[in-house]
Order: C-alpha cells, then structure tokens, then sequence
C-alpha cells in the first residue's frame, strides 16, 4: 500500500497590506518594495502588496512591486465594486503572476448596519462582481468577511456562489479574532462537505486575527482541517492584536511534520532577516518572548536548561536556531547561571585557568550578577584578566561608605581586613576616591603617591561594569592596580589596595606578610 504524499500549505503574506494596518506602521512605497524582495527571498506563494484603491501612494506601491517581483504571485485587495477592482487591474498589469482578492462582509452584524444588504442581496453582489473581474484576472479569491460570525448555512451558500462564478480561492477570515481551534476547524470540515471542491480544485485560505491570542492556533486547526493556505503576516504585525505570525506557521509545520503531515516551500534560512527587516522599517519592536524571532526564543539563562543545553541541545531546543538564520543558541550569563555555562563561556573566551582559579572566578561571576541584569563577555573578560593577574588579598576590602553633601567634603569609612582582624577609620577628601584614598592610607601606611589614575566602561548598558587603572609610587617604585565593579569608587578602591597588596607581596616574604606594609 503505497504512503501518501504529504500536502503543501500555500504561504500567503500580507505584511505589506493587513500588516500595515497597524497603528504607526506606515511604509513608504519604496519599503514596501524592500520588504517585498526579502518576501521573494524567504520565497512566499502569495504576496498581498496593498489595497490600491485606498490611495495614490499605494496604488504606485503595489505597481512597483508587481514590476520588481517577479516569483512569487502579486495580489491586490479590492472591495466588491468595479472602481476597486478596476484600480487593482492598473496596478497589477506589469505582474508575472497577479491575484484579484476582493471580499465583501457576511455577518448579521454586519448585513444589517454596514452593508444594510440581505442576504439575497450579497449573494448577487457577490456573484456579480466575481463574474465582471474574471475578464481582466485568472486568479480571484473572495473572503466573507466576519465569516466566523457568519451562519454556516448561510456562509457554505455563499462560498458556493463564488466558486460558481470563477473565485479560484476561498478565504475564511476570523475577521475579529473570535473563534477557538474545535469550533474553526468545524467550521473548515462543514465548509469542503458542502462544497468538496475546496481545498483541492479550489484554494482553501484562512485569516486569523489574534485578539484572543489563538491566531496561530486557529490557524493549524484549519490546515488540520484541510484548508490549504494560510495568510499570515511577518512578526504577527496586524491591526488590534495582529494576525497569524507567519513563523509561527511555517516553523510549526516544519517541526511538527510527524502530526500535520504538511510542508510549505519556505526559505526557513531567511525567516530572521526577514523579521528583522520588518521591525526595522515598520519601527514596532519584536516582544522578546515572542516565538521564533524574539530575543530570548532561542536564549538560556536558568542554570539547570544551560547544562542541559551544553550536554544535548535538544534536552530544552525543539528547533535548530541555526535553521531560521541565528548564529546559534544564546547562553546568558546572569544569577542563575551554573558552573557549566561559565566554564564553557570561559573556555570560548580563550581563558585557560586552573581548578582554584576558576572557582574563586566564577565566584566573582555570581556576586556581579547579582549587581547586574547581564553579565557580558567583557564583564566576563575583565573578570578573568583580574584572577589571571591575581596576587596574594593581604589587604581586604570588609566595607566601603561614602557619604557626599553638596558644598562639604566627600567623606569615606572604610573597613578593611588584615591577619583576620578588622581595621576601620573614616577621612575627609576632595571627592568620594579621594577621601576614600587617605582612609586607606590612614590604615595601611605605605606611603604612597598616586601618580596616576584612569577610568573606563568595560561593557556596555546602565550597568556597565567600569575597570578603574592606577598607579602608586612606593619607595622610589611604580605599582599598577587595577580594579574593576559596577560601582566606580568600589572599583577605585579595589585598583589601589591591589597596588597595595602588590607592593606587600613584593617587599614582605610569605611568612611575615601578615604584618602591615
């Protein structure tokens, strides 16, 4: 017995059209030109350049796409009236495949305050209008508008009158986003019982919106159902809520291939360009959460996911970022990070440090995480710079206040440890480092000058980590010290008693280092 061939799902996109609807989405018709190669690129079925008749810009917007795309269909949107449908014709000519969609509204609610038509009334316009646009378009889909608050009766005897009349697709659009995966795909199996031409002789398309959240889901019980096409927008993009995200879609029907038994003919290589791009001239950001294409889709920062991740990709992954264009799976490094992930991280960073080392690191790590939202590889690197250049903490930092009042000196209370005793004292200074300074010269008594002293930011964000360098002239000697922390005068005071313990650990032996300098 032989198996049976899997069906393709048509990709049809309408970011250029529906898309645009969203508030402050607004493109120019070159972007829209723009947009519409990179959706050649990702190679759509379908792509639904605009609505001409709705101004002079966007009929020159649909022209340019019709004569800069050449492979995938150009379809215009039209209201069921011949200035409409005439105005697609003239921006469409140029096209190597064209679509007519016209559509006109089925709904009680609709009949009745906007159309104010019966339904005898939108059968004729509907049959009317199919039948004069056949002489100038070879393929013309109908959507019933508000079909889900249609009466299936009612929108099974419509569908028939379009098919009758030369419609090549049928589109049934969850105008409002109200419908539930059961009750849809319902809906799709009453729609081909009644007329079984659909979805086989005749395009069966679906437009779900996702003022329920359930655009996506809608959508996949249609196809399940037996519709065919699937109209969807880059990043959800839509009006109210958006639309069915065609990622969403598409990377469903690839990583679900075992239960939907579908494919489509997506370049899924090109899917996170193509996001990206749509963000980028649109100017509406992508959630970070949002599925496939959001920041954190493919990103781990939970310790346990991490080693998973590390030891099999698969463990918390159902899809290779790799296949929609990311370099790879992101491992963030923030509190909740283990061992495994900052050891890996080391090792990529080209760090080699032993057992001891990279304990007292990843130490490190931890206590600036919890300072942090995100631990770069530059915080990472100045972290691992310090523990490779480390020298014996004769002198430790126990705590550090700083209290400054405009018009008065900076004062500073610094405690430090030394031979597990605590040395504690306060100084006046001409701002925050240097009353901090002369503390710790109250205390530790080298008799140092500082001859030299710099800060920069290490990384990037607010909280940037900030590396602060100095030098101390000791006895005729020059130390550097370096010192590196979220807070800039912790950073100040970790550079100077590094110095400090350097000169200690050069002038003293081991055993008589527990005396001061």
């Amino acid at each position: 017995m032989g198996t049976q061939k899997r069906r393709k799902i048509y990709i049809f996109d309408t970011t250029l059209r529906d898309g645009e609807q969203s508030p402050g989405a607004s493109l120019t018709p070159e972007e829209k030109l723009k947009i519409a190669k990179q959706l050649e690129k990702l190679n759509v079925d379908v792509i639904e350049a605009g609505f001409p008749a709705s101004s002079a810009g966007e009929l020159e917007a649909v022209r340019m796409i019709a004569r800069g795309v050449r492979q995938p269909v150009i379809c215009g949107l039209a209201r069921m009236i011949p200035k409409d449908i005439d105005t697609c014709r003239k921006a469409l000519e140029n096209a190597a495949r064209k679509r007519l969609h016209v559509f006109l509204a089925t709904s009680p609610i609709h009949r009745q305050y906007k159309l104010k038509k019966s339904k005898k009334e939108i059968l004729k316009v509907v049959a009317e209008g199919i039948r004069s646009a056949r002489k100038d378009f070879r393929q013309i889909e109908y959507s019933p508008e508000d079909a889900m608050r249609t009466e299936p009766e009612f929108l099974a005897e419509v569908v028939r009158a379009a098919i009758d009349s030369g419609a090549t697709s049928i589109n049934i659009p969850d105008t409002v986003g109200y419908t539930v995966p059961q009750e849809f795909s319902d809906l799709i199996r009453y729609l081909i019982r009644k007329n079984p031409d659909l979805g086989d002789k005749v395009v069966l398309s679906v437009h779900c919106h996702n003022d329920l959240g359930l655009a996506t889901a809608n959508s996949l019980a249609a196809v399940l159902a037996g519709a065919n096409q699937v109209e969807c927008t880059i990043n959800g993009i839509g009006e109210r809520a958006g639309n069915a995200s065609l990622e969403e879609i598409v990377m469903a029907i690839d990583t679900r291939q075992d239960f939907i038994d579908c494919y489509t003919d997506i370049r899924l290589i090109e899917i996170m360009k193509t996001s990206r791009l749509v963000s980028h001239l649109t100017g509406m950001v992508v959630q970070p959460n949002k599925a496939i294409v959001g920041r954190n889709a493919f990103s781990h920062e939970s310790g346990i996911h991490q080693d998973g991740i590390l030891k099999k990709r698969q463990t918390y992954e159902i899809i290779d970022p790799k296949k929609i264009g990311l370099a790879g799976t992101q491992l963030i490094l923030g509190k909740l990070s283990g061992r495994h992930a900052f050891n890996a991280r080391v090792r990529k960073l080209g760090f080699h440090l032993n057992k001891e080392k990279l304990e007292q690191a990843f130490i490190r790590f931890k206590e600036l995480a919890d300072k942090k939202k995100y631990v770069f590889d530059e915080d990472i690197e100045a972290i691992l710079e310090d523990q490779l250049a480390a020298v014996p903490e004769i002198w430790k930092l126990v705590s550090l206040k700083v209290q400054i009042e405009s018009g008065q000196a900076a004062r500073a209370q610094v405690r430090l440890s030394f031979q597990d005793k605590i040395q504690e004292t306060d100084s006046q200074g001409d701002g925050p480092v240097d009353a901090c300074y002369k503390a710790i010269e109250k205390i530790v008594k080298s008799g140092a000058t500082l001859s030299h002293y710099s800060i920069q930011s290490v990384t990037s964000g607010k909280d940037a980590l900030g590396e602060v360098v100095v030098k101390l002239e000791v006895r005729g000697k020059e130390i550097t010290g370096h010192g590196t922390s979220t807070d800039i005068v912790e950073a100040s005071v970790k550079a100077y008693l590094f110095a400090i313990n350097k000169i200690s650990a050069q002038i003293l032996p081991i055993e008589a280092r527990p005396s001061p300098v």
